[in-house]
């Protein structure tokens, strides 16, 4: 068998794709679901239209290369990560729409939590700061607000999972979550990778809810249904899974992923590295019968999406594609800067009480100062991560791997490389994401032969080198700084 195919259960989206042996794209199939917000603050995702449109990429994605299930040597999976659903044991039907990671509603309980202690009560354990951004807390809220849910869970009626464990459910009929997945939980040990019987009685969440934790790369389960027989042998978070495809196997190895959001991750081997400044400490990937790998992730809210508001919202755009030629119809930013804080702010600040601003408006502003800001923001963000990255574990990046959608906007990268002075690198192939969960799954049932394999699989398509002269690049970024201090503190504690 030739190819190998993997599940990208996205934010927005839910792909499949089929890769040959050297990495190449065969077919793919997507298709996006639809974006719940029944309040400010809310995000949610109704998990049955999920699966089923899961089921209509495969089939698309095969028939589209003329293949069927049984010419495949293996499926991976990788998907939107910390995003929290319950569903009936029984009937697999879920209990309540799924929260999404961007939603905010658990803020208050976040501080509950914290108590005395504040949101770092948990953090030398997990890696991670008491934010809503997590799935414990998603799950707490979900067995506090939805009728009679806590008595089912006691009773055993119901599971829980990020959205790696709905589609193995559905599609293997495993209840399984991965080390990387588990990490984002705030429910798992670094250490022992396991669940943690404390933490547990913290959140006040019976254990009989979770799924088992399994290694990154290895055989899970076999496919029913449109994958029948299919084995599945890799689970990766979105990050850690754009991470595997890129290639970074090596401590010091680092890359950014532009996607609805912004995720910058660097390895840092077999050693959990304790952040100081604002950033996480995750499970990068763990290999069956290996150690686990770890990472120091700086995570931004808004990156794509940002984009999709300026198209959705605000209607300034009719197509996210246009939002290059838009802030290229304006030399400059003519002093706009946007705060895309629709979630709070992530790291390295994790301010819960901080909304969106668009701030330096005068009558000169126009439509493409405000989509040239929208973009900056995101290399404004990724500059504050990196800082922090490089306080934490004393690494000087002298280069960034970047990968997913937004990194075919040459705009976009330049500024990256401007305001962060140094070189931004892409890719040949962007879609490392899903990339990376083929690349699982193929090297746990033997399609590949190792990881210097897949190394040899990587290639550069473009190097952006800085141009920024230094004055301009230190008074723009003061700018953006002045602007984040003014989005904090919005939302009353």
């Amino acid at each position: 068998m030739a190819y190998v195919g993997a599940i990208d259960q996205g934010t927005t989206s839910t792909r499949f794709v089929i890769v040959d042996h050297d990495g190449g794209f065969v077919a793919m199939a997507q298709k996006e679901h639809e974006q719940l917000l029944p309040q400010p603050g809310w995000v949610e995702h109704d998990a049955a239209e999920i699966w089923r449109n899961t089921r209509e990429v495969v089939t698309e994605a095969l028939a589209a290369a003329g293949l069927e299930a049984v010419d495949l040597a293996a499926v991976g999976l990788t998907n939107q990560r910390e995003t929290t659903l319950v569903w009936d044991a029984s009937t697999g039907e879920p209990v309540a729409p799924a929260i999404v990671w961007q939603d905010t509603r658990t803020a208050d309980l976040c501080r509950l939590l914290g108590g005395e202690e504040g949101l770092d009560r948990f953090r030398a354990k997990t890696g991670l700061p008491l934010a809503t951004y997590f799935a414990g807390p998603k799950l707490r809220w979900l067995l506090d607000n939805v009728p009679g849910l806590r008595d089912r869970a006691v009773r055993g009626e119901v599971r829980f999972g990020t959205m790696d464990s709905w589609v193995m459910w559905n599609l293997t009929g495993e209840h399984v979550t991965d080390v990387t997945n588990a990490s984002r939980t705030m429910l798992m040990d670094l250490a022992t990778l396991q669940w943690d019987e404390g933490i547990l009685a913290a959140f006040d969440i019976p254990r009989s809810l979770l799924p088992r934790i399994v290694p990154s790369v290895g055989l899970i389960g076999r496919g029913k249904d449109v994958l029948d027989g299919v084995p599945v042998a890799g689970i990766l978070g979105d990050q850690q899974a754009a991470m595997f495809g890129q290639a970074c196997f090596n401590p010091g190895d680092a890359k950014n992923t532009y996607g609805t959001g912004c995720f910058m991750l660097l390895n840092t081997g077999t050693q959990a590295v304790a952040s100081t400044k604002g950033l996480l400490t995750t499970v990068a990937y763990q290999i069956a019968t290996g150690k686990a790998r770890y990472a120091l992730e700086g995570s931004v809210a808004i990156a794509g999406s940002g984009v999709q508001w300026l198209r959705d919202q605000m209607k300034i755009i009719d197509d996210a594609a246009e939002v290059e030629a838009l802030a290229e119809s304006v030399g400059d930013n003519g002093d706009v800067y946007f705060v895309p804080a629709f979630s709070g702010l992530f790291a390295p600040y994790w301010r819960s009480d901080a909304r969106g601003l668009v701030a330096g408006l005068t009558r000169f502003s126009e439509a493409g100062h405000l989509a040239r800001a929208v973009l900056e923001a995101v290399a404004y963000q990724s500059r504050d991560v990196l800082e922090a990255m490089e306080a934490d574990s004393g690494v000087a990046m002298n280069e960034l791997k970047v990968d997913g959608g937004m990194v075919v906007n040459d705009l976009l990268m330049q500024f990256q490389a401007d305001i962060l002075d140094v070189d931004v690198v892409r890719p040949e192939t962007i879609e490392t994401t899903v990339l990376g969960a083929a690349y699982a799954a193929g090297l746990a049932t033997g399609f590949w032969s190792g990881i210097d394999e897949l190394r040899e699989h990587w290639a550069e398509d473009r190097r952006f080198t800085p141009t920024m002269d230094e004055s301009r690049r230190t008074a723009l970024y003061a700018s953006w700084k002045k602007a984040v201090d003014k989005s904090m503190g919005w939302v009353e504690q």
